[in-house]
């Protein structure tokens, strides 16, 4: 039967006869694969190549083998080759597992997607996630995505691989990395939990912390470094861990995550980023949505709440596109000065004594120029150096004490819940 005859087949309703004409199609895969690749040379659009893809489907692992050797002869552009080895299914399991163990970058990530896609449980591609991480740079694509979905299957070998003495210090050290891509810091026994605790510890003393910049907008709250603890209760922060400033920050920054509750319903939970002490404070970072809320009254409860926890509690939020540039003090449960712009800026309670009130600026006309007797010139990017630390100016200098801590904003979810790897 000719080859176009057996194209054909493969739209015919009677399964035997497909399947007939796919066995048929995977004898002669060697010249009927790149008789289908000529006819799509220079194609950039996926709709073009969807017929081809079918058949590629059909063919199965000898099309699957065709199409890498057509890459590497550069016959198919790299765009083509990931839409081509994006169609197959289990049959080629053992190949995506062998792709994905391959060094370089962009054929280990057309790999592990396949992997994923598939949700392949094997010794081969669990070597390969090993290796990945054992090479100790970039990692590809899709290979911590397929770390945390095999996680729970994988971490017991993991484990294992781990103490295992045959095992090379480069393998080990890969099983390790993998736990974490797949299950965060719990997912590492006590041992290998103790030992990272303890290279935190060592690097908290000699770090020089750099906080996250404010440009174009960013939130955040100061409290004072002796009475910080009780920002944990106030904020209703769980599950508190020690931590470096570099991994605080990115965690703080990273996205929120949804899990199972209680109840069976979904909920959102975000991590909070409380910084060492500097020059006398402690600054608290994390998701706006979830520890402050509205963006108003809930700006003035929460510093509220903060500082009957604290004694005192400071606000700021900033958002140059929007033009939102607010700070806010507050004392045992009371706002005692606030400034709030976003056309006119508004002020209440009375001048603190670092201000600069608007009637003593140089450029202050009282023959044309009006201003509430309360009415300061300072926004939140210099009121913060006045009133604890400019996160700006964070650096060298600061004197700091004590390590920061990151903490959940719902218990018992555990830290390794949110995918990715934190920098020490």
């Amino acid at each position: 039967m000719k080859i176009e005859s057996l194209f054909e087949e493969l739209d015919s309703d009677d399964a035997a006869r497909v399947e007939a004409a796919a066995a048929r199609l995977a004898e002669q895969a060697d010249s009927v694969v790149p008789m289908l690749l000529r006819g799509v040379a220079g194609v950039q659009r996926t709709t073009e190549l969807e017929p081809v893809m079918r058949v590629l489907r059909h063919i199965g692992p000898p099309a699957f083998d065709a199409i890498l050797a057509a890459w590497q002869r550069k016959e198919v552009t790299d765009w083509q080759a990931g839409r081509f080895l994006g169609v197959f299914d289990e049959r080629s399991a053992d190949q995506y597992a062998a792709l994905a163990a391959d060094p370089n970058y962009g054929k280990s990530g057309n790999g592990f997607r396949g992997l994923v896609r598939l949700r392949v449980d094997s010794e081969a591609a669990l070597r390969a996630l090993v290796d990945t991480y054992a090479r100790g740079r970039l990692v590809p694509y899709k290979a911590a995505d397929y770390a945390r979905l095999l996680h729970d299957s994988f971490r017991p070998r993991l484990r294992s691989l781990r103490r295992d003495p045959a095992a090379s210090p480069r393998i080990r050290r890969g099983a390790m990395a993998a736990l974490v891509a797949g299950g965060g810091a719990d997912a590492l026994d006590d041992r290998d939990r103790a030992a990272v605790e303890r290279l935190i510890r060592v690097k908290i003393p000699h770090e020089i912390p750099r906080l996250p910049s404010s440009t174009l907008s960013g939130w955040w709250m100061a409290v004072p470094g002796a009475s910080y603890e009780g920002v944990f209760e106030a904020l209703g922060l769980h599950d508190r861990r020690p931590v470096t400033v570099a991994a605080g920050v990115q965690a703080a920054e990273s996205q929120e995550i949804r899990v199972p509750g209680p109840d069976g319903a979904d909920r959102t939970v975000g991590r909070a980023f409380v910084t060492p002490e500097l020059d006398g404070w402690r600054l608290v970072f994390g998701p706006f949505d979830l520890l402050v809320g509205d963006p108003w009254d809930g700006m003035i409860e929460t510093v509220e709440r903060v500082s009957v926890h604290c004694g005192q509690a400071q606000f700021f939020f900033l958002d140059d596109a929007g033009g939102s540039d607010v700070w806010i003090v507050a004392e045992n449960g009371r706002v005692i000065r606030q400034y709030a712009a976003e056309s006119d800026p508004e002020w209440e309670g009375d001048p603190l004594p670092w201000e600069t009130l608007a009637v003593d600026d140089p450029d202050f006309d009282p023959e044309y120029d009006e201003a509430p007797p309360n009415a300061g010139t300072t926004g939140a990017r210099s009121a913060c150096a006045y009133l604890s630390v400019d996160p700006g100016e964070v650096g060298p200098d600061t004197e700091v004490r004590g390590h920061g801590w990151l903490a959940l904003t719902a218990p018992g979810v555990g830290h390794g819940a949110f995918p990715g790897t934190l920098r020490i």
